[in-house]
């Protein structure tokens, strides 16, 4: 749950009420080098619509006069005119025209900390240097040297004012901070500042150097606040340590820090919030990477999904492809393989009455196209559905099955190296790895002018999954620069690998056609399969 930030009256009076009472307040606060009334008053210029700017600087102005009248100071028109119009006046034009410039309340990046940054400098330098002309044109300073210096304690003032109270007016008017952040900046306060503060007082006690040291030290929690907590706990740790810091030295009675000091403080409060507001743009990259990681990882959940869709969708293809070639080679068998046997029967039968004719020729030539016909159609069946995978298994229909009788009809010596149990791939796989063999070995009598073909089949499990790494390569001529178009050679090989989930690679060879294929197989390996 969020918290919203709080709401300005929308009325000129109330905020002049509330604007006086808060300088009234912080007037209580002012040292040579600690100005924070300067900050309240920046802070609101930026914060609140140039129409209400009338009305606060009035309440300033009245604030002032009472001041004035409070400690018996005299209260000429003149005198006021000159010491308390001109300051105010130059902050709300240099911010008028800074916020026309696009200059906004807000230190969510480390670049708008910067650009705020420099605008208090722009506003300081310009009020500071109109003091120094109207303090020369009123009055002859005793010294160059002591109007330096006193100009000096006016800049570090008025900048270590905007930069205590501006980022805390920010984050309690513009920025909304989640309810469970706040309950660790609480316990973070209650934990690390208190006991800091608590060092800090001990060692305050001390005589030199441990108070200069204690100051230092007191940086610490500022540091911690930034990291943990970004610009707002840099910010808010960076206002308690000062007030801190000031309560003791009053407390104990010591001098009044030099300005070496409240430089020191400046710089260090400078780095702390742009260490805080860095830290909140890295948080938040951070966040959106891990939103930008869930979101990825739902869109490769999606794709895997829709890859193992698309695979069972091609592995069923593949099944409905080789049923209907077991069927056709069936009915081919079946149908065909009977005619020609009864054919042959006939002639046979026939023979003795064409001797007896002198036509023993036509049976010869009947018979030698018989021949032919059943030679043809063995083919047909082998490349519609070998019979030998069914009747003798994967490797022994590898190793001596038609593909070695195909090379060796070529011409070509077939070199084999089966290990492994073909019983923990499943039947898709099985048909597929002598598909892929038989397609190779093809391709290499057809267009390789091969002398050798080399076929490796290793099975085994990798992470509990049947795995089976095919290894086929021939010493022929190697493949075209350009393939030909309408081949079903290789890219059908790729093809029918890439529909089981496989991976195809062509590996380059000095000549030749190199093969390495992985397949995996979807049987639990614990359980076999089907005898080889």
């Amino acid at each position: 749950m969020r918290l919203k930030p709080l709401r300005l009256p929308d009325s000129g009076p109330l905020l002049a009420a509330g604007y006086l009472l808060l300088w009234l307040l912080l007037w209580l606060t002012v040292q040579p080098y600690w100005m924070l009334p300067y900050g309240l008053r920046f802070g609101a210029l930026l914060l609140t619509p140039v129409r209400y700017w009338g009305w606060l600087l009035g309440a300033e102005l009245v604030a002032t006069a009472g001041i004035s009248l409070a400690h018996g100071l005299p209260l000429g028109w003149a005198g006021f005119a000159t010491n308390e119009l001109p300051e105010p006046l130059v902050m709300a034009v240099g911010l008028w025209l800074l916020r026309r410039f696009n200059l906004h309340a807000s230190l969510h990046s480390p670049q708008e900390v910067t650009r705020l940054l420099l605008s208090v400098v722009l506003v300081v330098t310009a009020t500071t240097a109109v003091d120094a002309a109207l303090l020369a044109l009123v009055s002859t300073p005793s010294s160059p040297e002591l109007m330096v210096r006193v100009l000096g304690e006016e800049v570090l003032s008025h900048y270590l004012g905007i930069l205590l109270i501006v980022p805390l007016m920010i984050m309690l008017l513009r920025t909304r901070i989640e309810q469970r952040a706040l309950a660790s900046l609480f316990m973070d306060g209650l934990l690390v500042m208190l006991p800091s503060m608590t060092i800090l007082l001990v060692l305050s006690e001390q005589a030199a150097p441990q108070p200069q040291f204690a100051r230092v030290l007191s940086l610490a929690p500022v540091l911690f606040f930034a990291f943990r907590h970004g610009w707002r706990g840099a910010s808010l740790a960076m206002l308690i340590t000062s007030l801190g810091m000031t309560l003791v030295d009053q407390h104990l009675g010591h001098a009044p820090s030099n300005a070496a000091a409240y430089l020191f403080l400046a710089v260090a409060g400078t780095g702390a919030l742009m260490l805080g507001s860095a830290t909140d743009a890295l948080r938040r990259s951070s966040e959106r990477v891990a939103e930008q990681n869930v979101y990825l990882g739902a869109v490769n959940r999606r794709l895997d999904q829709l890859a193992h869709q698309l695979r069972d969708a091609a592995r069923g293809n593949l099944q409905a492809d080789e049923n209907q070639r077991r069927h056709l080679a069936a009915e081919l068998h079946d149908e065909l393989g009977q005619n020609i046997t009864a054919i042959q029967t006939h002639v046979k039968l026939a023979q003795t009455r064409l001797h007896q004719a002198g036509m023993e020729d036509i049976s010869t030539s009947i018979n030698a196209i018989l021949a032919h016909m059943r030679r043809a159609l063995h083919r047909l069946l082998d490349d519609l559905r070998p019979a030998v995978l069914d009747e003798f298994g994967l490797l022994r229909a590898l190793d001596e099955g038609p593909i070695r009788d195909l090379l060796n009809t070529a011409g070509m010596t077939y070199h084999t190296e089966l290990h492994g149990d073909p019983r923990l791939l499943d039947d898709d796989t099985r048909t597929a790895i002598y598909r892929l063999v038989q397609e190779s070995a093809t391709n290499a009598v057809k267009h390789a002018k091969a002398s050798e073909f080399r076929l490796r089949l290793r099975i085994g499990e990798r992470q509990g999954i049947a795995v089976a790494l095919l290894d086929l390569r021939d010493d022929g001529t190697g493949l075209p620069s350009r393939l030909p178009r309408g081949g079903r050679g290789l890219q059908g090989m790729r093809d029918r690998v890439t529909s089981l989930g496989g991976q195809f690679r062509l590996r380059p060879a000095p000549a030749g056609v190199h093969l390495r294929i992985l397949l995996r197989g979807n049987n639990n390996p614990s359980e076999m399969g089907r005898q080889n």
